[in-house]
């Protein structure tokens, strides 16, 4: 595994008026290209924060992101959304899906503005949805649609992939479908994949687990044997 991504002590301070909230204190990290990574927490430990400030879609109050070897600081608002349109997936909670576009007409989405993208067809049956490619995200149950979302994400071929709570608004049995779709994706396109989670279950498909708190990384597990996501002990 070959470093893609590093944060040196980052901070992030959020202020609403004359409060200052500290979401962030000092991270330091780095992800490793075919790695999957569990960022696991209770709620308001900084996890969305640092996933966020990963992806640039927000900015440190002072440290350092650098991705291989362009430091995300230094550049300038058109850089950065080239840089995430070139090599970030994102996935949510929640799918965004556009409802009035076909599961294959979400994914074209990305891929028409993709320099090197995978074809939408092949990014849905990567996920196990061809068969449904042409109906609509109200048509598609819950799992289904977070499963176009990946499609979605993976579809430009990213580097880095970023999952926050994706399994968050689903069941243990469709939530173990769609780690599943990002176990198999993590293996076969070597993405860097972070995954946000609140349960402690799921810590057991990655290849490391970083443990937050408190805006701090508490300790960092080192997952020898991970498991597929079907015999996650729930």
């Amino acid at each position: 595994m070959q470093p893609i991504m590093q944060a040196h002590a980052v901070t992030k301070v959020y202020k609403t008026g004359a409060v200052e909230v500290q979401a962030l204190r000092g991270i330091d990290m780095s992800l490793n290209a075919g790695e999957l990574v569990v960022l696991l927490g209770a709620s308001g430990s900084g996890k969305s924060t640092l996933l966020n400030i990963l992806g640039a879609l927000d900015t440190p109050t002072s440290g350092a992101v650098q991705f291989k070897d362009h430091e995300l600081g230094a550049m300038s608002e058109a850089q950065l959304t080239n840089f995430r349109r070139e090599h970030v997936g994102f996935v949510f909670q929640f799918y965004n899906l556009v409802p009035a576009l076909t599961a294959r007409e979400n994914v074209a989405l990305v891929t028409e503005i993709a320099q090197n993208p995978m074809r939408p067809e092949e990014a849905l049956e990567r996920v196990g949805l061809g068969h449904r490619m042409h109906h609509f995200p109200a048509e598609l149950s819950g799992g289904e649609q977070q499963r176009v979302a990946i499609a979605r994400a993976i579809a430009k071929r990213p580097e880095l992939l970023l999952c926050d709570e994706p399994t968050g608004a689903l069941d243990s049995a469709t939530g173990v479908t769609v780690l599943e779709a990002l176990v198999e994706v993590n293996r076969d396109l070597g993405a860097a994949t972070v995954l946000i989670t609140h349960n402690a279950a799921i810590r057991q498909i990655a290849h490391r687990v970083i443990h937050m708190a408190d805006g701090q990384i508490a300790r960092e597990e080192v997952i020898a044997n991970p498991v597929p996501p079907s015999e996650v002990s729930w």
